[in-house]
């Protein structure tokens, strides 16, 4: 469901501008407004950890799926490689800000774990 905009937004401006930069433009534009909502709604307003509710993230795929429409040219291309690649590169994008939590903790009732347990 996530690649439908950054899809429709990378069509009008390959087609009306020949810029293949759209659907990097699109998850950036996404990505600003998510962090100010989550910045503002959640952290200064509920006091909610900001770490707890980070967008994942987008970007790695959006541009596999400019570079894709780029090197081929082809919206049939780009739909079937861009397309696999956008759901590919989604989870190991995000493990960069899941990393911290997978760290070993020492509870206080004595066992040790880590933060996602």
């Amino acid at each position: 469901l996530l690649i439908t905009f950054p899809a429709a937004t990378q069509y009008f401006m390959w087609e009306k501008m020949r810029l293949p930069i759209g659907a990097t433009f699109c998850v950036m534009t996404l990505h600003f407004g998510q962090w100010m909502n989550r910045v503002f709604n959640f952290y200064m307003w509920a006091w909610f950890p900001v770490n707890f509710v980070t967008p994942s993230l987008m970007i790695p795929s959006a541009i596999f799926l400019d570079v894709t429409l780029m090197m081929t040219g082809s919206y049939m291309f780009t739909a079937l490689f861009g397309g696999m690649g956008w759901s590919l590169l989604f989870y190991p994008a995000n493990w960069t800000w899941l990393a911290p939590f997978h760290l070993a903790v020492k509870h206080p009732s004595g066992p040790l774990m880590s933060i996602a347990d």
